[in-house]
């Protein structure tokens, strides 16, 4: 019998359970770094969509709405990489790791203690690369890119309301955690880039706010001379759309818990985790033996 080409969405809610378990018994470091990486694969794309969108001022002048469509069709590219590779992302994990807690999978404080390295990690990334591989090579430093930059800083940050980035972050997070929700579930390449592809072109183009999005182009524009502060970017668009983040995130993970795992033996996780563990010592040691 031919095996499907995607899994269900009982395989896949299953999957994020292991993913959970996995991500909490990862290294620090390791998360960390990843996140890092992270923060940059994800700047490629806001650096393409930027060089999109402010390089067609006459374009925006005559028909805006098609250049937010182009704009937000390079996008992806930045979580494609993300999800290929396997970096940390705190948008996704924002949907993996309340599953994992609400399942019993990891304890409750492997949750915020995630977050904490993976958006640490993600500002990280997106500095770097706003600060070194954007402002200090210039590649943005010429007309029209320079006052496009500036401009959408303060349009994400400046001229919205606390509420209204809040509920963008709701709309955003929940398109991103769907798009890595079917990214899971394809079991071929294409099929992955293209489940990822559709959701986070269409949040782009809408302009909703995604928190490591906005550590890339918000402080760029301020690198940029923005009319804005780092402590005003924080107080206002770093935290509504965090919150707002974690609540589109929690309209797919709580449904789907509900829906697909709520008679799920996380003991029975636990248990297969301890014989796989046994199984690869028990083969290191046979390893050992040989050598010797």
């Amino acid at each position: 019998m031919m095996e499907s080409s995607t899994l269900s969405p009982a395989q896949v809610a299953v999957y994020f359970l292991k993913a959970g378990a996995a991500k909490h018994r990862d290294r620090y470091e390791s998360i960390f770094m990843k996140a890092v990486l992270a923060g940059v694969m994800l700047s490629f794309g806001g650096l393409l969509s930027e060089v999109i969108s402010g390089g067609s001022p006459a374009l925006t002048m005559s028909n805006p709405g098609i250049v937010k469509v182009l704009g937000g069709f390079v996008f992806p590219i930045g979580l494609v990489m993300i999800v290929l590779q396997g970096h940390e992302l705190l948008t996704s994990n924002m949907m993996v790791f309340p599953m994992a807690v609400l399942k019993g999978v990891v304890p409750w404080w492997s949750l915020p203690l995630n977050w904490l390295l993976v958006t640490f990690g993600n500002l990280v990334g997106s500095l770097f690369f706003a600060a070194v591989l954007v402002h200090y090579s210039g590649v943005l430093s010429t007309t029209p890119y320079d006052t496009y930059v500036v401009a959408f800083a303060e349009k994400k940050a400046v001229e919205p309301t606390f509420l209204q980035i809040f509920l963008r972050g709701i709309g955003c997070n929940w398109l991103v955690c769907i798009a890595v929700w079917q990214a899971a579930g394809a079991r071929e390449t294409i099929s992955k880039v293209f489940a990822i592809w559709l959701p986070i072109w269409l949040f782009v183009a809408c302009s909703f706010d995604h928190v490591v999005a906005n550590m890339f182009s918000i402080p760029l524009g301020i690198m940029f001379g923005a009319d804005l502060t780092v402590a005003g970017y924080i107080r206002k668009s770093l935290i509504a759309s965090y919150l707002g983040n974690i609540v589109g995130a929690l309209c797919v993970a709580l449904p789907a818990t509900y829906f697909y795992l709520w008679d799920y033996d996380a003991g029975g996780l636990r248990h297969a985790e301890a014989g796989e563990i046994e199984r690869r010592d028990a083969s290191s040691d046979n390893m050992d033996e040989k050598t010797r």
